[in-house]
C-alpha cells in the first residue's frame, strides 16, 4: 500500500496547506484559467465610419488577417457618426472579454475637450496596439501664385488674411494641423469648413478655393496634374510622393500623422491583451493588408501596448492645449 504524502503532516500543517490550495485559484484571473479557449465565438470590431470608404476597407483587411492569426473570426460592425467616437462610446459598458473591440481614431483624444462625451479616452479604454495612420497634406491649385510651401508662406505674409483653405470641419485634424502650422509660420490663413473631402475637392477643382488640407483623397488629382501637393504632414515623406517634402522638412516643426489602432474596454486581462496585440501585430506582415494600406496611402505606424497607452495620455494632453489655444484665438 502506498503511503499518503500528507500522512506525516500535523493537523495544523494540513489545515495551512489546504487553505493555501483553496486560495490559489483566486490568484489567477478567471480569463487566464480559460485563455486556451479564446476566441470561442466571433469577435466584433467596430469601424466608426461608413461602409465603402478607405477606413472601412483597411479595417476589413485587418479584421480578416487578425481572424486568421487568432484562429477565429473578426467581424466588422460599422458605427458612423459623432466624429468617429461611437466605437469608444461602445467600450464604456462593454465586458472586457476581448469580444468587442474598436478602432481608436485621433478624434477620440480631441472631441472630449470640445464637447461632453460618455468616455475618457485614457481611463475608459485599453489601448491594445497601434497599426497605421492617415496621411495628411496641403494641396494647391496649379494656377495658385505659389509652387512650394515656402512660397505660400511668403505670399500669405504679403497678403495677410487673404489666403483661404478648405478643410473637413472645425476641430478636425485637417483643420487643426494647418492652424498649428500657420501659427508656427507666423501667418494668418482663412479656413473654410466643408462637410467632407468630396465637397473640398469640388470646391478646389472648381476654382472656389486655392488650397485644401485633407487626407490623401486628393492623390489621384495630384497625379493627374490637377492639383499641386505642397507638403505632407507626417514625420517622413509619403512613399507615393517621394519628391514632396514634409512640413517639418520645409522648416516648420509640425508633424501630424493621426496614428490609429485597436482598443477595448478598460480592465482587460493583460494575458488577453497580449494575445490580441500579437495577432494584430502579425497582420502587418500580411501582404493583403500592406496592399490595402498602400492603396489608401496609409503608412505602417506600429506601437506596442505600453507605447500606445503612453501615446494616448500624451495626445490627450496635447489636444487640450491645442483646443484651448484655438478657442482663445477665436478659431473654434
Amino acid at each position: 500500500m502506498s503511503r499518503s504524502p500528507y500522512r506525516s503532516l500535523t493537523r495544523r500543517q494540513l489545515i495551512t496547506r489546504g487553505a493555501a490550495l483553496a486560495a490559489a485559484p483566486a490568484l489567477v484571473s478567471p480569463w487566464a484559467l480559460a485563455q486556451d479557449k479564446f476566441p470561442n465565438r466571433p469577435i466584433t470590431l467596430i469601424a466608426p465610419w461608413p461602409t465603402g470608404g478607405s477606413s472601412d476597407a483597411v479595417m476589413r483587411a485587418f479584421a480578416e488577417a487578425a481572424g486568421r492569426a487568432l484562429g477565429g473570426t473578426v467581424i466588422i460592425e460599422n458605427k458612423p457618426g459623432a466624429g468617429g467616437t461611437l466605437g469608444a462610446n461602445a467600450m464604456v459598458n462593454a465586458k472586457p472579454d476581448g469580444y468587442l473591440l474598436t478602432q481608436l481614431p485621433l478624434g477620440i483624444y480631441r472631441i472630449p475637450h470640445m464637447q461632453k462625451t460618455a468616455f475618457d479616452p485614457v481611463k475608459d479604454l485599453t489601448h491594445i496596439v497601434c497599426l497605421t495612420g492617415y496621411t495628411f497634406g496641403l494641396a494647391a491649385r496649379p494656377d495658385a501664385p505659389y509652387k512650394t510651401l515656402q512660397e505660400m508662406v511668403a505670399y500669405a505674409k504679403a497678403h495677410p488674411g487673404q489666403v483661404n483653405y478648405g478643410h473637413t470641419g472645425t476641430g478636425t485634424t485637417p483643420h487643426l494641423a494647418i492652424e498649428e502650422f500657420a501659427a508656427k509660420a507666423g501667418i494668418v490663413l482663412q479656413d473654410i469648413p466643408y462637410k467632407g473631402s468630396a465637397e473640398i475637392l469640388q470646391a478646389i477643382l472648381g476654382g472656389h478655393i486655392p488650397l485644401m488640407s485633407g487626407t490623401m483623397e486628393f492623390a489621384p488629382h495630384v497625379m493627374a496634374g490637377k492639383l499641386k501637393l505642397l507638403a505632407t504632414l507626417g514625420s517622413k515623406r509619403n512613399k507615393a510622393f517621394p519628391d514632396v517634402p514634409t512640413v517639418k522638412e520645409s522648416g516648420w516643426d509640425t508633424v501630424t500623422e493621426s496614428p490609429w489602432g485597436i482598443g477595448g474596454p478598460k480592465n482587460m486581462d493583460p494575458a488577453l491583451v497580449k494575445i490580441l496585440h500579437d495577432a494584430f501585430k502579425k497582420t502587418l506582415d500580411d501582404q493583403r493588408v500592406q496592399d490595402t494600406l498602400d492603396k489608401f496611402y496609409m503608412p505602417t505606424v506600429y506601437m506596442n501596448t505600453a507605447e500606445y497607452t503612453a501615446y494616448a495620455a500624451r495626445t490627450y494632453a496635447a489636444e487640450k492645449a491645442t483646443i484651448d489655444r484655438l478657442k482663445a484665438a477665436g478659431k473654434i
